[in-house]
């Protein structure tokens, strides 16, 4: 009798641990390596690396340019004159030099201040990109948990598929027993063995879906997909999440809504880019030049200059055939379809919360239910397997209690395993999921 609690117990609550040569994975470790390796995350990273070096002044159009120039050239030429008396005259080899150097400085110190937007504007495209990487790196967290737990739904539906064989096992010595003695039929021995071989086939699909989620989770964590583990036993489901604190946490931590305002603000700035079209452009300009050239046949054989130059330009579109009120009202528009976008994100946002959650207390109250099937069917499988033992009942009725057990196991782990997912869905909608 002792022994039947314990396969009862092993097959309802998967206590019997895997291999003990296998690496034990913790969450904390999953979720520390996929931030490490995880390709979309560098790539983000280096996104938002380049936004962050864009953000300079003269990126801006806020500082002077300073061009150095230098050229030095020549040329021999065969060159005829002919005086005003008549007289002809042929040079041949005449040679010509020409070199020159000097610095050029310009500055734009007025442009209806689009320097200035253009330099906000950069700062709004370096906060877009941290909020992109944000929300990749909790759309990876998110995606390290689920496949984390999916290996361990998985890990604990083998053992409670192996425990399972342990019962159908138990049912075959049992029959031969029987057999032996007597007491039992060839029908039931042959029974017993086509149950157990379902069993085992079952046993080897479950073992074969545990290995794709091992690959599936060392694919997020971007590892050798190869490598070998096993996880916790235990599923911690945190039962007292809130709906208005995780909506309050929605509205400022969102990555998809943070991303939509940004996209407004940015259109907002890009019209004001645009308004700043409407004044002049004033800028100056100073520089220093050396030239020296020599030509043997000019009236000045060599001729040198040297000297600093300065002066200040303005410029301002008159007429550019409509094409000013034109794009301000595209940038209207534009501003418009943001705060749509907007508003169209915060209502979606608000219903996968809202659904998310529904379907979270839903799952809490099907998790307990489950729960106490488990109980039962633990209870009913070993009378059942008693009962049989003593020959009191028929093998289909144990086979109906053995499937109970089973499928009570299977919907439980389900149970657990869909609350958790919840759980973390919520998190990650109201950018709180970190697992530290």
């Amino acid at each position: 009798m002792k022994s039947l609690n314990y396969i009862v117990t092993a097959l309802l609550l998967g206590s019997v641990q895997l291999g003990m040569a296998q690496q034990k994975l913790s969450l904390e470790e999953a979720v520390s390596i996929a931030l490490k390796n995880n390709y979309d995350i560098k790539l983000v990273n280096n996104e938002v690396q380049i936004a962050k070096n864009n953000v300079n002044p003269g990126n801006a159009g806020l500082l002077p340019s300073l061009d150095g120039s230098f050229s030095d050239g020549g040329s021999v030429q065969k060159t005829t004159r002919t005086q005003s008396n008549g007289a002809e005259q042929t040079l041949t080899g005449v040679k010509n030099t020409n070199m020159s150097y000097g610095v050029a400085l310009g500055w734009t110190i007025f442009d209806g201040l689009q320097m200035f937007t253009n330099y906000e504007r950069l700062k709004e495209l370096q906060k877009q990109g941290e909020v992109n990487a944000q929300g990749t790196v909790l759309s990876t967290i998110s995606n390290v948990v689920n496949a984390y737990y999916t290996v361990l739904k998985e890990q604990k539906l083998v053992l409670a598929r192996d425990s399972a064989l342990d019962v159908s096992k138990l049912r075959v010595s049992i029959a031969n027993n029987k057999l032996a003695i007597g007491r039992g039929s060839k029908l039931d021995v042959l029974s017993a063995t086509v149950d157990y071989n379902t069993d085992t086939s079952a046993y080897l699909k479950e073992i074969n879906l545990l290995k794709t989620a091992k690959i599936s989770l060392n694919q997020v964590m971007a590892r050798d997909l190869n490598t070998d583990f096993s996880v916790d036993q235990q599923i911690d489901i945190n039962s007292g999440l809130n709906y208005a604190e995780l909506d309050a946490k929605t509205q400022q931590l969102n990555p998809d809504l943070q991303n939509a305002f940004l996209n407004k603000k940015i259109a907002e700035l890009n019209l004001k880019q645009i308004k700043g079209k409407r004044y002049p452009v004033v800028g100056v300009n100073g520089g220093y030049a050396f030239q020296k050239s020599a030509s043997p046949t000019g009236f000045n054989t060599q001729q040198q200059t040297n000297g600093f130059t300065y002066g200040l330009t303005a410029s301002m579109n008159i007429f550019n055939g409509f094409l000013q009120r034109q794009n301000e009202r595209n940038a209207k528009i534009q501003i418009n379809s943001s705060e749509l976008t907007l508003d169209k994100t915060r209502q979606d946002i608000s219903a996968t919360l809202s659904s998310t959650y529904q379907n979270y207390l839903t799952n809490l109250d099907l998790l307990k239910i489950e729960q106490r099937n488990v109980d039962i069917a633990r209870q009913n499988l070993d009378i059942t397997l008693e009962k049989y033992r003593l020959g009191s009942i028929a093998p289909l009725e144990l086979r109906e209690a053995q499937r109970n057990a089973i499928d009570a196991v299977t919907r439980y782990l389900e149970a657990q395993y869909q609350a958790k997912l919840t759980e973390i869905s919520l998190k990650e909608i109201s950018g709180t999921l970190n697992i530290q």
